[in-house]
C-alpha cells in the first residue's frame, strides 16, 4: 500500500457518488482514483488502476455490490472492499462478508469515521459500524461461547484481538510475542475455522462468542 489510500467509489446514485468523491477529497491521505455507477464498472476500474480500497454500495444495477465484491476478492485480492450502504439487515451483512468484504459501514457514517475505516481497511484490518457489530453478535445465529474447531487458548486470544481491529504488530506488542509468531497463530487459526481473510475471521469470532460488540 502506498502512503496515500487509493480509493474507487461505487454507488449507482449520482448525487451520492459525487458527494462521496467530494467528501473523500477533504480527507488527508485519501486519493479517489475512480467513481463507478455499478459493480461491473467498479471491477473494471480496479483492473485499470492501482487501488487499495473500493468503497462499495450494495444495491446497484448490472452487477450488485455483493457480486462485485466476490469478483474482486477472487481476481484482485490486493484491493480490499469496504461496504458503505443504507442497508444493515442480517442478510445484507452476511452476504457482503461471505463475498469477502473487509468492513461494513452504513451511510450514517461521517467523514472522520469513513476516513479511519478506509485507512484501517487498506492496512488489512476490519471495520464495522456499531450497529453492524451488534447484529453480528445477535442476529447471525451465534453459537455458544468457545470454539468447536480446536483453537488453542493463544489462537483464541489472537482471534479476539483481530476482531477488535488490531494489526499484527499491535497484537504482537500486546501479547509480548514476535510478529512472525502472530502470523503463525493467524495462519493456524484461519485454517482451523475455514476463514480466507480477516472479515470472515471476525464474523466467526462474533458468532462463537469470542468477541463482543
Amino acid at each position: 500500500m502506498s502512503e496515500r489510500v487509493r480509493v474507487v467509489v461505487a454507488d449507482d446514485q449520482q448525487v451520492v457518488r459525487e458527494g462521496l468523491v467530494a467528501l473523500l477529497g477533504l480527507i488527508d491521505g485519501v486519493e479517489v482514483v475512480g467513481a463507478a455507477a455499478d459493480g461491473a464498472e467498479a471491477v473494471q476500474l480496479v483492473a485499470e488502476h492501482n487501488v487499495d480500497v473500493v468503497l462499495m454500495d450494495l444495491k446497484m444495477p448490472v452487477l450488485d455490490g455483493v457480486q462485485a465484491t466476490a469478483r474482486l476478492t477472487a481476481d484482485n485480492p490486493e484491493a480490499a472492499v469496504l461496504v458503505l450502504t443504507t442497508y444493515a439487515d442480517d442478510a445484507s451483512i452476511a452476504q457482503a462478508l461471505r463475498a469477502g468484504a473487509r468492513g461494513y459501514l452504513t451511510k450514517d457514517a461521517g467523514r472522520v469515521e469513513i476516513g479511519a475505516a478506509l485507512r484501517a481497511t487498506a492496512a488489512g484490518q476490519s471495520t464495522f459500524d456499531p450497529e453492524v457489530a451488534r447484529r453480528l453478535v445477535a442476529g447471525l445465529s451465534p453459537a455458544p461461547a468457545g470454539s468447536k474447531d480446536g483453537l488453542t487458548a493463544r489462537e483464541t486470544e489472537v482471534l479476539r484481538l483481530i476482531a477488535q481491529g488490531l494489526s499484527n504488530g499491535e497484537i504482537a506488542g500486546l501479547l509480548f510475542i514476535g510478529e512472525a509468531t502472530v502470523k503463525t497463530h493467524i495462519n493456524n487459526t484461519f485454517a482451523k475455522i475455514g476463514a480466507r481473510h480477516r472479515a470472515e475471521a471476525v464474523r466467526y469470532a462474533y458468532r462463537h462468542g469470542i468477541a463482543e460488540a
